[in-house]
């Protein structure tokens, strides 16, 4: 059969030998823009093209359903409609698809259903209720979590149980809630695999038909494998053969905190001997600059393959821009700076939409926000939500509009048993049909009710309780800043409390956010109804910025995939990039995935990439002065250049860094202060100083670097010395 669709001559040399390499395993190891779907789909085509089996003896592997499809379509040009490849698809659509084939040798019913996350959880809380066990102390959807893991890791109950590798509460449950949906005649996603494992161990034949069928496989994105994932291809490669072909990156492996296991890339060559790896390691992205900077910061990993990008032939002609590092002052001249930033692109042709800025913590976003909103720049947050649309700050905003206007029957009817209070359904009924009769808003139809003794049992302990705090607010209000009040409000409602005990991999994020609301009280809004009125002209703005061009923000983790003409990285500071929680937890080994995820957010960019630190920032409702991060340090100087910089980072001074101590040091010529120095001024007792932000004080204690000082207005701070001027 001869190429008819395809010339295969339009791939470089290591794309063609990808191709072209089909007998035994293959691991090709493709860099950010490197044409990996294109190898992937013309290795495809290529086995199919030249008879090396037909389009229902290949089974190639993807992640999402979006990529499938790109294949399906893309490959459907390159060898016609006629050669469908009918198993081409996820995991989990594939898995789905053998166990229809065969439900009852599964121990399933034909025609089983798929539960979908929600119903999930309420299916849980059902077995729960059932057990007497207390919903607020085992959080249902932290349980639910806990049991997917173990079916990632291909353990049913009595395995699971077996190597006691998990809470027996967490088993337990697991047991029952397997039990629940056999009789229901239904799975869950994570039992598609699960099941399949099963089956092929109880139906050894079904296997082998699978494994003759299957003649080649291919799998995009191996490094984002888990262990059921590598179980389950494993029992499908033929082991006469081996024609397993595994694409993907050890560089951008970035979902560990979901399951995923870089182990699984890392140790190809152990579990198929005599494995060719091929390199792809022409970008047909990114600078030179660019990609020399992502190579020599990932280079600091130690468990990786190895592989360095550099542009592709025909595009390399120059090098491009540096990749240019910002120090500012805090978040919020970061954020302006962005922006300002942002404008000169436009200036100069960028397209908003070739625009993203990305950020490590999904609080950062809230400032960024606020800056493009005042510039009145359009933007989209992507893979989530814009900051006040989230539910936690939606719920946070209701506590504040029902204290400052007790008729706001929506704020009631949100946050009432939120948390739980006891104000079922049944409450709620009668409090809407005595507000309707008396005409009066639900709060006054509530308190009615109680005064009557018209409610009962625990909904008339929960809204006593609930009322009675309002009325308490209401009386110290006055007498509060606003940031203190609703700190108060969050934490004796009880709402706080709740978000903690939700363990699940949102609720940090959720957390995180309402200590950013806190924050932007005591920087913003002086009071409660200064903040309504402003929110509600910010959902206004948020909604006709949708339409047209927008720049992009996101997560570092939603941007994989993505790319850019220009890249904005704000935060990179100790504490946030790395960030702290995931150092605490992983030690090295989430070292070297925050560092690839700053690999990933670098090669996001075609030519423009910039990267800003803060020397102070507020973080949860306080200021804090976290060192830039070691990754600026480690990539390489010749690719760097230092642009915009404020408080004097290198004006006056010469830019150098020290990669022995800091990450970051300063020379200065004539005199001491910069951030980051290597030897801070040191001020006594008495010394008047000045500081950008608080501006002139007197110097009360001093510890080290750290400075205690009185300012003008009364206020005392213990700031860096670093950001304080001798006057």
């Amino acid at each position: 059969m001869t190429n008819t669709f395809f010339d295969f001559n339009k791939l470089n040399p290591e794309q063609r030998q990808a191709v072209e390499t089909t007998e035994g395993p293959v691991l090709v190891l493709s860099g950010a823009g490197t044409g990996k779907t294109t190898v992937l789909t013309a290795r495809l085509a290529y086995i199919i093209q030249t008879g090396k089996a037909l389009p229902f003896q290949c089974l190639a592997v993807t992640f999402t359903n979006k990529a499938a499809k790109e294949m399906q379509e893309r490959l459907a040009a390159m060898i016609g409609e006629d050669n469908h490849v009918a198993w081409l698809g996820t995991f989990h659509k594939i898995g789905l698809k053998i166990l229809r084939n065969h439900p009852e040798k599964a121990g399933l019913s034909s025609g089983f259903n798929i539960l979908d996350s929600s119903d999930q959880e309420r299916l849980l809380k059902q077995i729960m209720t059932d057990q007497h066990l207390d919903l607020k102390d085992n959080p249902p959807q932290y349980l639910l979590d806990q049991i997917q893991r173990l079916k990632d890791q291909g353990l049913t109950p009595e395995k699971a149980e077996r190597a006691a590798l998990s809470d027996p509460l967490v088993i337990r449950l697991y047991r029952l809630y397997q039990e629940r949906l056999r009789t229901m005649n239904t799975v869950d996603f994570g039992d598609l695999l699960l099941y399949c494992l099963e089956l092929f161990h109880k139906n050894p034949e079904i296997l082998t038909a699978l494994q003759k069928q299957f003649k080649y496989i291919l799998v995009d994105e191996y490094q984002d494998t888990n262990i059921i994932q590598y179980l389950w291809l494993r029992l499908l490669t033929n082991s006469e053969h081996n024609n397993i072909c595994c694409v993907g990156d050890d560089d951008q492996s970035i979902y560990s905190w979901r399951g995923a296991e870089i182990g699984n890339i890392l140790r190809f060559e152990e579990d198929f001997p005599n494995a060719a790896v091929i390199r792809l390691e022409s970008n047909y992205r990114s600078t030179a600059h660019i990609l020399a900077g992502a190579s020599g910061l990932i280079a600091h990993n130690k468990n990786r393959l190895g592989k360095t990008l550099h542009p592709a032939p025909g595009h390399d002609e120059e090098q491009g821009d540096r990749i240019n590092i910002i120090g500012v002052w805090n978040g919020e001249d970061e954020a302006q700076k962005i922006c300002g930033l942002i404008e000169r692109e436009q200036r100069h042709g960028t397209k908003l939409s070739d625009i993203a800025v990305l950020v490590r913590a999904g609080f950062q976003t809230r400032v960024i926000e606020e800056a493009l909103l005042q510039y009145g720049l359009p933007y989209k947050i992507i893979a989530g939500m814009r900051f006040y649309e989230r539910e936690e700050i939606r719920d946070a905003t209701a506590y504040i509009r029902l204290l400052v206007q007790p008729k706001d029957d929506m704020a009631f009817t949100r946050i009432v048993n939120k948390p739980r209070r006891g104000v079922g359904e049944a409450a709620l009924a009668a409090i809407r049909q005595r507000a309707a009769a008396d005409h009066v808003s639900l709060y006054e139809a509530a308190s009615i009710l109680l005064q009557e003794k018209g409610i009962k049992g625990a909904a008339k302990t929960g809204l006593e309780r609930f009322l009675a705090l309002y009325d308490s607010w209401r009386a110290s209000m006055a007498d509060k800043p606003a940031d203190e009040m609703l700190s108060q409000m969050l934490e004796e409602s009880g709402y706080l409390d709740m978000r903690r005990s939700e363990k699940t991999p949102e609720s940090e994020g959720r957390l995180e956010n309402l200590k950013e609301l806190i924050g932007e009280f005591k920087d913003t809004f002086d009071t409660f109804e200064n903040y309504l009125e402003y929110i509600s002209l910010v959902m206004d703005n948020d909604n006709a910025a949708l339409t047209g061009d927008y720049v992009s923000v996101m997560t570092l983790h939603a941007a994989k995939g993505l790319e850019f003409d220009t890249v904005f990285l704000p935060g990179w500071e100790e504490g946030i990039f790395p960030h702290q929680k995931s150092l605490d937890e992983g030690g090295s080994k989430a070292l070297e995935e925050e560092r690839r995820l700053a690999y990933v957010g670098i090669t996001r960019a075609r030519k423009r990439v910039y990267i800003s630190f803060a020397g102070s920032r507020r973080m949860y409702n306080q200021w804090q002065n976290n060192p830039p991060s070691r990754f600026l340090s480690e990539i390489p100087k010749e690719n760097v250049e230092m642009i915009n910089v404020s408080y004097g980072y290198n004006s006056g001074g010469e830019y150098n860094r020290d990669y022995t101590n800091s990450p970051y040091s300063y020379k200065k010529k004539k005199s001491t202060g910069y951030f980051g120095s290597v030897h801070s001024p040191v001020f006594s007792v008495g010394t008047e100083v000045y500081h950008e932000r608080y501006g002139y004080g007197t110097v009360v204690a001093a510890n080290g670097s750290n400075t205690q000082v009185v300012f003008e207005d009364g206020s005392t701070k213990t700031v860096l010395a670093d950001y304080l001027e001798n006057i």
